[in-house]
């Protein structure tokens, strides 16, 4: 009796144990729960205040883009009017000088005929006309040359703003191919989540394959030969691809500008039926065929794109019937609009 009593308390001794391990375990997971939650929020107002940035020098850089043509059309046209006021001053001159001629030769005609009182008197009134105008001239030349050298300094300034605009327009520009380069950068993270994704789905099928940046499936899985209608059994496995961009499409913010390209490629095999007059119809039927389907699944169609490329970019190029199996594909890319 002594023993099985005994044996009874130590049976019951264990308990406080395993709840010290569950309450630890359960502390641990609370933590981590916490610090994700706390890392997402940290995460999403980094994003929000680039995005801001962005969308500031965006602005900026158009303005500074208006500014700089419209010192470019202002400065052409002081270049213009400065052009013709030298065209004139040369035209003033000219006439100055030719009205001076005509002052000094009636002067001498008057020395010569001073015993003629109604010639002399004639001259002399030539002579006082030409004076008279020698002095208007004299004060245009004047009005003009101080116009010119205004002009002058106006194109000087003008040509001084233009280089600090460029200057500042270079900064924005490298601002702003930052900014992009780091939306860019973005997009890459959330294309190598999706490849994951769909790897892990899929599994190490042979007719469905990553090629570089694109997720590859042959024709054969989705369409008979020659058909852009989708086999009953293709189902599946689009509806797996869809629900692994649905799932990324919740992640991804929404002013980031990605689709979901889908390209139809063909053998180099000619197709000409009524329905299918070339490979590339062919091509884009099915590409479209795919876009509606992930489309009524539930996919935004502003982020799906249907492409066609028939037979004009082969991954083999040889002519067997294997290199044209690989050829007759549809490719997804996850990228940017």
């Amino acid at each position: 009796m002594a023993s099985t009593a005994a044996r009874h308390r130590r049976s019951l001794n264990v308990w406080p144990g395993y709840v010290d391990a569950l309450a630890t375990l359960l502390l641990s997971v609370v933590f981590l729960l916490t610090v994700f939650v706390v890392g997402q929020f940290f995460l999403s107002q980094e994003l929000t205040g680039r995005d801001a940035t962005l969308v500031r020098l965006n602005r900026q850089l158009a303005d500074l883009t208006d500014l700089l043509a419209l010192e470019r059309s202002k400065r052409q046209g002081e270049s213009e009017e400065l052009r013709n006021l030298r065209s004139t001053l040369t035209a003033v001159e000219a006439e100055r000088d030719q009205a001076k001629t005509q002052a000094e030769a009636a002067t001498v005609s008057q020395g010569a005929a001073g015993t003629v009182d109604k010639q002399l008197d004639a001259e002399r009134a030539t002579t006082k006309r030409a004076l008279t105008q020698v002095d208007l001239l004299n004060e245009q030349i004047a009005a003009m040359r101080r116009q010119l050298a205004a002009l002058e300094d106006a194109l000087a300034a003008s040509e001084t703003r233009d280089r600090e605009s460029q200057v500042r327009i270079a900064e924005l520009g490298s601002r702003l191919n930052v900014a992009l380069a780091q939306k860019v950068q973005e997009l890459a993270r959330y294309r190598s989540d999706f490849f994951g994704r769909l790897r892990q789905i899929l599994g190490n099928r042979t007719d469905i394959r990553v090629v570089g940046d694109r997720f590859v499936l042959q024709s054969e899985v989705l369409f008979p030969g020659g058909s852009a209608t989708l086999k009953p059994e293709a189902g599946p496995e689009l509806d797996r691809i869809a629900g692994a961009v649905a799932d990324l499409a919740k992640q991804i913010p929404a002013d980031l500008p990605w689709v979901l390209r889908v390209d139809g490629h063909t053998d180099a095999r000619p197709i000409a039926t009524p329905q299918f007059p070339s490979n590339w119809a062919l091509s884009a039927a099915r590409a479209i065929a795919v876009v509606q389907y992930l489309a009524a699944k539930g996919i935004a169609p502003q982020h799906l794109l249907a492409g066609a490329f028939g037979e004009f970019q082969p991954i083999d190029a040889g002519t067997t019937e294997d290199a044209y199996a690989k050829n007759r594909r549809i490719e997804m890319k996850l990228t940017e609009r």
